[in-house]
């Protein structure tokens, strides 16, 4: 249930709230949005006399979440969740763009990436440097070394960094280096490493899974909002269906609807999706005109050099081609770059 605060409450009168919440077991997180205060609580409601809650000094109404995920349901914030990451804001009224190369592969292939990106306007570089790969023998990331390769092209370029993470161990050494950290869609149910994530400092961006239902997708978020990190951003990177032509289906209907249902901020990666670079460009205008709030798109300055994921990779000119043809859709929608 969510417990609507006045927005002239107390802190003292908020603190009440939770500590008779508390007394009869519940888990609880309190929200603070731009329209109102709520106090997200997750537990037996037969345990407490809702009118009870109603009554108390500071409280506006009670409300039953019957959606499964609590935190991260419209019903429990009804205004869009903006996560600020380094000096760049994923949701309200800009598109966010995340480029650079599937992974670190050395200073010069990294930096070349980076400052291309940066001229076309990107506002985020992305770079793998713990690389989950289906065989044992393919190109499994520069882990530390790459992520210091990263922060500084990113402390060089302003750009914020985004790297993946998939043990406890990659992650605390991730955080120590990048402004978002990303799980991917095989750890999307990882459910230890959701909870840690929950801890961490940094926002979290939160790959749907291969064959995840998008309820499925959603719990995966409620893992980690409620274990106390609020900064999530969900990215469909398309999903595993019957069709061989492309290396996964992007469901651009999974951008639309889950803005429905949660606040948080919904981006695309049409790489992953399409598996081909001649369909990135025409998927990310498409997740764009679905509602995305931004993109995350693989760049690498030689694509078919690259040690993974060329054939998905634009090079720096196409990426420039395809931001300019980005800017005037934006502005059709309402929204900036």
């Amino acid at each position: 249930m969510v417990i609507v605060m006045k927005l002239d409450s107390s802190p003292e009168q908020i603190e009440n709230v939770n500590q008779r919440l508390q007394k009869h077991g519940f888990q609880m997180q309190t929200i603070h949005g731009v329209k109102r205060i709520v106090i997200g609580a997750v537990g037996d409601l037969e345990s407490i006399n809702i009118s009870t809650l109603e009554t108390m000094p500071g409280v506006e109404k009670v409300v039953r979440i019957m959606k499964p995920y609590k935190m991260v349901s419209r019903e429990a914030r009804g205004e869009d969740t903006v996560v600020q990451a380094g000096n760049v804001r994923i949701g309200g009224n800009k598109l966010a763009i995340i480029a650079g190369p599937c992974a670190v592969e050395t200073e010069e292939q990294l930096y070349a990436a980076a400052r291309a990106v940066k001229k076309s306007g990107a506002t985020a570089l992305r770079g793998g440097t713990y690389k989950p790969r289906t065989s044992p023998y393919s190109f499994q990331g520069l882990e530390e070394e790459g992520l210091r390769l990263l922060a500084a092209a990113g402390a060089e370029t302003g750009l914020a960094t985004v790297t993946e993470v998939i043990d406890a161990e990659s992650m605390h050494t991730a955080e120590h280096y990048v402004d978002i950290l990303q799980i991917g869609a095989r750890n999307m149910q990882n459910f230890q490493l959701l909870r840690l994530a929950g801890q961490a400092k940094k926002p979290i961006l939160l790959k749907r899974g291969l064959s995840a239902t998008i309820e499925e997708w959603l719990m995966a978020a409620e893992y980690i909002v409620s274990s106390g990190n609020e900064n999530v951003i969900l990215c469909e990177r398309g999903i595993r269906t019957f069709e061989t032509s492309t290396r996964n289906t992007l469901d651009l209907s999974a951008v639309a609807l889950v803005k429905t249902l949660t606040h948080l901020p919904v981006i695309a990666d049409p790489s992953h999706a399409t598996g081909k670079r001649e369909l990135v460009a025409s998927m990310s205008r498409a997740a764009v005109a679905a509602g995305a709030d931004g993109l995350i798109i693989e760049v690498h300055p030689d694509p078919s050099a690259a040690l993974c994921d060329g054939p998905q990779s634009l090079n720096p000119e196409e990426f420039d081609a395809l931001m300019n043809t980005m800017r005037p859709l934006a502005a059709a929608m309402g929204r900036g770059i």
